[in-house]
């Protein structure tokens, strides 16, 4: 192949929702932009596959919910059609306990997580403390804490002792959804609305062209491709920090913005759809919700399209995932089934399609659904990464300021920082520079 060298206004790298959202915001100001994309897809943790029955099912973020008003009018504005999850009947605990329990156990963890909340993230007397040194401290009966370890592992995707309790409280605090995040999903797959969006813009979205180096160059910037050079007067990374950091920048970044996104860890998460004939735990009068209190992290949900379309999906999180990880397909397929069939019975083991999706250490956007910081001492590095070192810009749904680590907060970063870049373009200093 043949190199090339292009002239544009602004690179962006990453088509995830971030790079895509920021990328529909300059093409509606009238900017030129190439978005360079290392995968053969757009989406980024966004993903959809084709299970062993010939469905297209979502392999990566697939949750909505009425109080993420930006997806949510995306969705209704591009015609997807809402899938509400099923959670009629009873929620399963494993090992099972009663159902007052049970109930008690689920509000004692809610009630950790909303005093945990209640903390101020500067509060002097948490300095240097993780999450787990926090729970320690803490006077809750055993199963409410253990239910909320599984809790914050399931999410979050990572152990609770490498979590600063600062960073959790701040990054709780923007997640402000009061109804459950698990409300919908699309029929057609999140997917197909990231596909929706690249397909608004054309041929400006580049596949199969990874990044490899960012310098300074005479327009701006010189981003450095497998298939030639492109000339900008500015560059968006819309990647996950522990992945924008792996990037060769010429001049290296500011010392203080290379710690900033040197400081950032990708959890580990296994997503899995188990397919059944039908939903034979509605029958039983349960909603398919279980959650299992000897394997934090592991936690499953109805998500049938119908009732012609049963199925669950299983999330495998932080530590246990990466236990498991290990096991191989057909031991995976073994373990899970048999968790499922322990906690909701021996209809849990007719399943006509097993479909997983290993994230644990995916090369083009880590592990989980987002990275987090696990330095107790960086208070600062979101800030600096938003900052920047202009005209190379970042962004991630991270570094949103609602809905970190949620297609939502991608949405959301994804038009500050497009806008951002509009505005600096369109400055009369930055128009002067540039001869228009």
């Amino acid at each position: 192949m043949t190199s090339e060298r292009q002239i544009t206004d602004v690179v962006i790298v990453g088509a995830g929702f971030t790079g895509l959202s920021a990328a529909l915001e300059l093409k509606q100001a009238g900017i030129n932009f190439l978005l360079l994309e290392t995968r053969d897809r757009v989406g980024g943790r966004v993903e959809a596959i084709l299970n062993g029955l010939g469905e297209r099912i979502d392999s990566g973020g697939q949750f909505l919910c009425e109080d993420m008003p930006q997806l949510m009018a995306l969705a209704k504005a591009r015609g997807k059609t809402f899938v509400e999850t099923y959670v009629e009947g009873d929620f399963i605990t494993h090992p099972p306990m009663p159902a007052k329990d049970a109930k008690q156990t689920y509000h004692g963890a809610m009630a950790i997580r909303e005093r945990m909340n209640g903390i101020e993230p500067n509060d002097p007397s948490i300095e240097g403390m993780s999450v787990a040194a926090w729970l320690e401290q803490q006077h809750d009966p055993i199963d409410a804490k253990t239910a909320f370890r599984s809790m914050i592992e399931g999410l979050w995707c990572l152990p609770m002792d490498k979590v600063p309790l600062w960073y959790l409280i701040d990054n709780d605090r923007r997640i402000t959804n009061e109804v459950p995040e698990l409300q919908y999903f699309l029929r057609e797959t999140m997917q197909s609305l990231a596909e929706d969006l690249a397909g608004d813009l054309g041929g400006r979205v580049r596949f199969g062209e990874p990044v490899t180096r960012i310098e300074h160059g005479p327009q701006g910037v010189r981003v450095v491709t497998g298939n030639g050079v492109i000339e900008a007067r500015q560059v968006l990374v819309a990647l996950p920090p522990a992945t924008a950091v792996k990037l060769d920048f010429a001049p290296a970044l500011p010392p203080s913005l290379g710690q900033a996104l040197g400081v950032w860890e990708s959890g580990a998460v296994i997503k899995i759809l188990v397919r059944y004939p039908k939903p034979f735990w509605r029958q039983r009068g349960l909603s398919g919700m279980v959650m299992w209190r000897d394997l934090p992290g592991l936690f499953a949900c109805d998500a049938s399209r119908d009732a012609e379309h049963a199925a669950l999906v299983v999330f495998v999180g932080g530590p246990l995932a990466l236990r498991w990880r290990g096991l191989g397909d057909a031991a995976l397929r073994a373990e899970v089934t048999a968790r499922l069939q322990g906690a909701l019975g021996p209809g849990a083991g007719n399943v006509i399609d097993f479909s997983s999706r290993d994230w644990i250490q995916d090369r083009w956007s880590g592990g989980a659904y987002s990275d987090l910081i696990v330095d107790v001492t960086a208070r600062d590095a979101e800030r600096t990464i938003l900052a920047g070192a202009p005209p190379v810009h970042f962004a991630a749904s991270e570094l949103s300021p609602s809905f970190p680590g949620y297609v939502e907060g991608a949405i959301v970063a994804g038009r500050i920082t497009g806008r951002k870049i509009i505005a600096e373009l369109q400055s009369p200093i930055a128009t002067s520079a540039s001869g228009s």
